[in-house]
């Protein structure tokens, strides 16, 4: 066999109308007439027959056969057949000349019109012929092509001139475009295919395709052939809906395999056509074979009008495979491009301590669902999933409006307290019942200003207040200029700007090391947080806090222009953070009175602080001589001696003109124990330093931790090395929260996050990060999620709730920042302060112990118009939160469930519903 294109790969006869017409009656004609064609010396027609094939074998070759492709002679071997030549009238390949054909017929037709012979088969019609050519194709197969014996020499030398014609009409049979017209003849074919397949499968079973040059129907070369070659061995691994309602083909969560690294992603429905004749098995080719053969015996001529039917059916189908062939193709292209490589499959973590995130590996034996099938079941999930409970939201109608904070607006338990001396009337008093209303958009709300412009100025009508302004207005705090809110300098401390005021104390105490050694800020009485926000270009992060007060939402403007920081006070209670944490607690002119009833406010920043810490005071008391600020400088100077912290440096800034005290926190307890009086005195043993939610303030100290392996002992590794780095404390004998060795889960933690971030989030979800500058992570753990934002332009609010284990200490220690909170309560934030929340099995639980119509009535009041909500949790909870937040007219970006497991992306939108429910708790007389 010289040419693929040309010849059968078994040296049988394919099955056609004028090949086995022609092979029938020359066959019966030798076989009756072959004495009297001796007598008669009459060979003359036998051998112009003969001769006429080889002499326009090439011609006709010509005229047949385009370019041989491989899709080109697959689709011929399937067409060939024995169709009854008014059957196949308009069907047959527009390659072949009907003229030519017709022609030789006529000249077989002279050479035998005087054989009665000729004449009696023909009148036999098709059934005769049909079962003479079944009996002879069982005779070749069987004898394997040898020489016909009729009994007679001169027959057998016709019948081996005959078995060379058939050979060259097999040839150009070959590549006809003729249709299969019985089921026989259709098995005939697989079965050809089959044993043809011989050669081609050791070709395909090395994963490559040797026709470079072929091309499929749909225009794939032989590469994509070959990628598709080894997912027929999984047929049952595909579904061709593998995308979801919103186009996610779940590629993004780092989830979904290469389909070309892992051939058990896909099926062989859709490109049956296609990829059949090259991979078909040996051993199920011999089995079609003794099928075939022993059917083909039994097969009658009545099969000619069934084959008719499915020649017909054939036909009209062939578009429509054709069609599903290369939208399947394309649709598998698309995910490769889309796919990340070494995708792994635990980025969807399980939850709590059974997650073993050192374990997330590539699958690579098809032992994970496909993609396919996750998403058919989370389609027909999400039919209905918006309809299992029927939300009706309503507005909330308070007397704080659009700026309503549920826990600090709640003027019936304001009204209620029997004293406001320590500012009780600014810190927390939550309603007992938590509301589940939506807090109204203020008019001409718009799309906050992106940062670093949003730093600079923000939308009046976003914040549309004037007192601050009208009160500051000389110090340059904030200014109404049109349509625009605009921060010219900073604060009352640092008129002429912030970085020179933040330079100026650097230069104060070298030792601070913006970025380095001091990265983790405190900023009390915060203002329109300006020194946290300019600490972000020396690489600092700043927790910045001040009351709802008189000072109209000073906090509301820091938070719109994209500064972290929380409505809080100093009053009767513990601030939200654990012990020793801070690297430095600033207070620019806070007007907070640090030294009345025993110090105790400055007592908490000396919880708060770290050992070796610095305390930077810049107020009038350090550098005006009123009589008041002279008084307020001694009992500063007394007390902060009692407490052994060290002035280090007193400087003023002649520039903005103002001084700058800065004090040091001591290492040790060598000063605490030295002390002639013990005022303040040292907190009992049992007093645990980092309990501090709705603790009572108390006026004691801390002392310094001496066991060399405590948190505090020594100062964190410098800045960015601390962010990666398990903290020294963190021994090997404790268990993390997942169950490994802590600084094994740490690590894990932080691998994890990195990878989801990179593989999901960054590209997956449908958000757009340059819209995202503040974040809050609802349940932080190590604060992994914030660590792998990291080389982002935003920042992240780590909280951990209070009935989480408690790793915020963990967080701080790494240079991040977070709060502690308890979710079934409102957080101390104003209305639309986030662009991004997270929540990573968090709802779960919480829904259990909580309202979680209130917890989502939350997450609405905190996002911004516009903002995304991340949910990462088991499938019920995501399809209740989904139903949820579709109630609120919210946008899915993306759902998807793996298992138990599920993750949703929405985005907030600008509905607000119609219907009002009034609070009357928050409504002022």
């Amino acid at each position: 066999m010289a040419q693929v294109r040309y010849t059968r790969l078994d040296n049988r006869r394919p099955s056609s109308n004028y090949c086995s017409t022609v092979t029938v009656v020359v066959f019966v004609a030798l076989c009756l007439v072959g004495i009297w064609m001796m007598t008669s010396s009459y060979v003359g027609p036998a051998q112009n027959v003969d001769e006429v094939s080889l002499d326009n074998k090439d011609g006709i070759k010509k005229q047949m056969t385009p370019p041989a492709e491989e899709g080109n002679v697959q689709n011929s071997e399937e067409a060939a057949g024995e169709t009854p030549n008014e059957e196949k009238k308009g069907d047959g390949d527009a390659s072949f000349p009907e003229v030519d054909e017709s022609s030789s017929k006529q000249d077989d037709q002279e050479e035998k019109k005087e054989e009665k012979t000729k004449e009696e088969s023909t009148s036999s019609g098709d059934e005769s012929s049909s079962k003479q050519e079944d009996q002879e194709e069982k005779k070749e197969e069987n004898t394997k092509e040898e020489p016909t014996s009729s009994g007679d020499e001169s027959a057998s030398k016709q019948g081996d001139q005959e078995e060379k014609k058939d050979e060259k009409t097999k040839e150009e049979s070959t590549s006809s475009g003729d249709e299969s017209s019985t089921k026989q003849e259709e098995q005939e074919e697989r079965k050809d295919e089959t044993a043809s397949s011989g050669e081609t499968k050791s070709e395909t079973e090395g994963g490559e395709n040797k026709n470079d040059d072929s091309k499929s129907e749909n225009g794939f070369d032989g590469n994509d052939l070959g990628e598709k070659k080894d997912l027929k061995d999984h047929p049952d691994e595909e579904n061709p809906e593998s995308k979801s309602e919103n186009g996610f083909d779940g590629s993004d969560l780092g989830e979904k395999e290469d389909l070309k690294d892992h051939p058990d992603e896909e099926n062989p429905d859709s490109n049956d056509k296609q990829t059949k004749p090259e991979t078909e098995d040996n051993e199920s080719g011999e089995n079609q074979k003794k099928t075939t053969a022993d059917e083909s015996e039994k097969k009658s001529s009545d099969d000619d009008t069934e084959a008719k039917g499915d020649k017909e059916t054939k036909t009209g189908n062939e578009g429509a495979e054709t069609k599903t062939e290369k939208e399947s193709t394309e649709t598998i292209v698309e995910q490769e491009k889309s796919i990340p490589k070494n995708g792994t499959s635990g980025d969807l973590s399980p939850p709590g301590a059974q997650l073993e995130l050192l374990n997330e590996t590539t699958a690579q034996n098809g032992s994970f669902t496909t993609q396919a099938t996750e998403s058919k079941n989370e389609k027909e999930a999400q039919k209905g999933s918006g309809d299992q409970v029927d939300f009706k939201w309503t507005l909330c109608n308070t007397t704080a409006g659009p700026d309503y904070i549920p826990c600090l607006d709640n003027v019936q338990a304001i009204k209620s307290l029997k004293t406001t001396k320590h500012y009780e009337h600014r810190e927390r008093h939550c309603p007992d019942t938590p509301s589940t209303c939506l807090v109204p958009l203020p008019e001409g709300y718009k799309r906050p200003i992106e940062w670093p412009k949003s730093r600079e100025k923000i939308w009046y009508t976003n914040v549309p207040h004037t007192k601050l302004a009208e009160y500051k207005g000389h110090q340059n705090w904030v200014k109404v200029t049109g349509e625009f809110l605009t921060f010219p300098g900073g604060g009352t401390q640092f008129k002429h700007g912030a970085l020179h005021y933040i330079d100026f104390i650097q230069e104060s105490v070298p030792d601070i090391s913006w970025g380095k050694r001091s990265r983790v800020v405190l900023d009390v009485g915060c203002g329109v947080a300006s020194f946290g926000g300019f600490l972000f270009d020396r690489d600092v992060t700043t927790m910045s806090l001040a009351p709802k007060d008189e000072h109209e939402a000073q906090v509301q403007f820091a938070l719109e222009r994209g500064i972290p920081a929380i409505s809080a006070v100093m009053g009767t209670t513990r601030l939200p953070f654990p012990g020793r944490v801070f690297d430095i607690v600033h207070c620019a002119r806070c007007r907070v009175p640090w030294h009345i009833e025993g110090g105790k406010l400055l007592l908490e920043l000396n919880r708060v602080l770290r050992p070796g810490g610095f305390f930077v005071w810049s107020a009038t008391p350090v550098y005006q001589k009123k009589t008041e600020d002279v008084e307020i400088w001694e009992a500063m100077t007394e007390l902060t001696k009692k407490m052994c912290w060290e002035l280090i440096s007193i400087n003023k800034d002649k520039i903005n003109g103002v001084g700058v005290a800065t004090y040091k926190k001591p290492t040790s307890n060598e000063c605490y124990k030295s002390r002639s009086e013990q005022q303040p005195p040292i907190c009992a043993d049992s007093d645990d330093p980092n309990a501090s939610w709705k603790v009572p303030l108390e006026a004691c100290m801390h002392t310094a931790p001496e066991d060399t392996t405590q948190r505090g002992s020594q100062w964190p590794e410098q800045w960015p090395a601390r962010l990666e780095k398990p903290p020294f404390w963190l021994s090997s004998s404790q268990t993390g929260v997942y169950g490994k060795a802590a600084p094994d889960d740490f690590s894990a933690d932080y691998e994890h996050w990195k990878r989801v971030v990179t593989k999901s989030y960054l590209n997956g979800l449908g958000i757009n990060w340059a819209s995202v500058r503040n974040v809050m992570d609802m349940k932080a753990v190590y604060g992994g999620f914030a660590a792998a934002l990291r080389d982002l332009k935003v920042w992240v609010m780590n909280v951990v709730p209070i009935d989480s284990p408690d790793t915020l200490a963990i967080i701080y220690e790494r240079g991040l920042f977070g709060i502690y909170h308890d979710w079934c309560e409102s957080f101390s934030t104003y209305p639309r302060s986030y662009d991004l929340v997270h929540a990573d099995h968090l709802l779960s639980k919480l829904k259990q112990r909580c309202n979680l119509t209130a917890v989502i009535a939350e997450v609405d009041r905190v996002l911004r118009p516009e903002g995304k909500l991340i949910v990462r949790d088991d499938a019920k909870t995501v399809q209740e939160v989904e139903a949820m937040v579709k109630a609120m007219k919210w946008e899915v970006h993306m759902t998807y469930s793996k298992g138990k497991e599920g993750l949703l992306s929405v985005q907030k939108s600008i509905w607000r519903p119609e219907d009002v429910q009034t609070l009357t708790y928050a409504i002022a007389a």
